[in-house]
C-alpha cells in the first residue's frame, strides 16, 4: 500500500468544464466532513463535489448529483488501482455547458485523478512499530546518535526527555538493543504500518 506523500491540487479542462482534483492525506474518517466542508467553502460556485475516500479497510465515494456510478465509483477505481490508503480524492466541477454523458463523465473523473496522482510523491508503507522512550538529559547525545536516521514524531523535555518515534522492522532489532541500555522506559505499539521515507 501507498500513501501521498503531501496534499496536491490538479486542474484539468474537458469540453469547458473545470474539473478540480483534490488528493487529501488523511488518517481518521472524523476528518473527512471538516474537508469536505472547507472545499466547499473554498469553490464555493461549483456544480458537483464528487469525492472517495480510503482510510484502512473504510472505502467510500460520492457522485453528489452526478449520474449514479459516473464519478465517486471511478474516482475510488483510480484509487485502488494505484493501491492508496488514507486518503480523501475530492474532484469539483464546474459544468461549462456542454454534457458529457455517462462514458464521458467516468473518463473525466478518473483522468482528472490520474492527472493529479501523476503530481504526486508517493511513500510505500511498511510493517512497523511505534515507539515511546525516556531517559534522563546526560543520555541525550548519545541517544540522539543512535535514532540520527530515524525520523523523530514527538519531543517532550520534563523531569525526563520523552521521544516518539516509528521505525521498520527491519530495524527494530539494531535499535532497541542499543536503547535498552540506555533509556528508563521504552513502550511499542506493534504492528503498525509505517512510511517508507
Amino acid at each position: 500500500m501507498f500513501v501521498i506523500n503531501s496534499n496536491i491540487e490538479n486542474e484539468i479542462v474537458i469540453n469547458k468544464s473545470r474539473f478540480i482534483c483534490l488528493l487529501i492525506k488523511v488518517n481518521n474518517e472524523a476528518f473527512i466532513n471538516k474537508y469536505l466542508d472547507e472545499i466547499k467553502n473554498t469553490y464555493k460556485d461549483a456544480t458537483h463535489y464528487c469525492y472517495s475516500y480510503i482510510i484502512g479497510n473504510t472505502k467510500r465515494f460520492n457522485d453528489d448529483g452526478e449520474p449514479g456510478g459516473t464519478a465517486g465509483m471511478p474516482i475510488l477505481n483510480v484509487l485502488e488501482n494505484n493501491e492508496l490508503t488514507n486518503i480523501l480524492c475530492v474532484v469539483v466541477r464546474y459544468f461549462g455547458g456542454i454534457k458529457l454523458g455517462a462514458g464521458g463523465l467516468v473518463r473525466a473523473y478518473t483522468n482528472a485523478v490520474t492527472s493529479c496522482l501523476a503530481n504526486v510523491k508517493l511513500n510505500k508503507l511498511i510493517d512497523g512499530k511505534n515507539l515511546t522512550i525516556k531517559f534522563n538529559y546526560d543520555k541525550v547525545k548519545y541517544i540522539d546518535n543512535i535514532l540520527k536516521d530515524v525520523k523523530i514524531i514527538n519531543k517532550t523535555f520534563d523531569n525526563e526527555i520523552i521521544y516518539s518515534f516509528d521505525i521498520s522492522n527491519d530495524s527494530y532489532n539494531q535499535i532497541i538493543s542499543n536503547l535498552e541500555n540506555n533509556t528508563n522506559d521504552i513502550n511499542i505499539i506493534d504492528n503498525i504500518k509505517i512510511e517508507e521515507i
